[in-house]
């Protein structure tokens, strides 16, 4: 099926249809509390978020995969692309996002000093303040729902800001850092931009980063 977002969430969900049948995916519990990333982002946000909204994409994605591996019609299976991409999105993106936070007490928001992830952001950007504004605006542009992404590109061996739309997963880069934007921010969604860096799991970033560069 489609390829996993370069490998950044590795086996857990790269599976192959076998004997017909498609693997069940689940929803990955998180690794913090619904109100561990208070005040920033408020438990009833990350309880429906992860709840019924990434809970939904594992449905979906499930559905359509079982209806993939069920089916020799070709013609059935071209019908299911947008069904498997957006679910299959929704799963991907999510479940890296969820890593992608930290709460502020355990080291959410702190980026290792003189580590090879803000010298890159330096080289790159030209100082870690201005990387944020930029990824701040480019995802703050987007229109409805979307992703604004800090990508590695191992083509010219730098780091870009991108964005995709709706539950697009980031396949041109190897993700670093995620940020899902939501329709229903609408106007606060400057507050909510200029909120998360006091809980991006920068310690996770890293890793991603020199991993992908090596």
């Amino acid at each position: 099926m489609f390829s996993i977002a370069k490998n950044s969430l590795k086996p857990t969900l790269t599976r192959a249809f076998a004997s017909g049948k498609a693997y069940k995916h689940s929803l990955p519990p998180l690794p913090y509390a619904y109100n561990a990333l208070e005040p920033y982002i408020a438990e009833e946000i990350m309880t429906l978020h992860h709840t019924k909204h990434h809970q939904t994409y594992v449905n979906g994605l499930n559905v359509a995969e079982e209806a993939y591996a069920a089916t020799d019609s070709t013609a059935k299976k071209i019908s299911l692309q947008s069904a498997l991409k957006f679910n299959g999105g929704g799963h991907i993106n999510h479940s890296l996002f969820w890593k992608n936070l930290a709460p502020a007490k355990e080291g959410g928001g702190k980026l290792v000093s003189g580590g090879a992830l803000e010298k890159a952001l330096v080289r790159d950007f030209g100082s870690v303040e201005e990387f944020k504004k930029k990824m701040n605006a480019s995802t703050a542009a987007i229109q409805g729902s979307g992703w604004g992404w800090l990508g590695y590109d191992p083509a010219s061996k730098k780091l870009e800001i991108l964005t995709t739309a709706n539950q697009d997963p980031l396949l041109s880069h190897v993700p670093i850092i995620g940020i899902d934007i939501w329709e229903h921010y609408k106007n606060v969604k400057p507050d909510y931009l200029s909120a998360i860096w006091n809980v991006i799991n920068f310690e996770e970033a890293e890793k991603r980063f020199v991993d992908a560069a090596k």
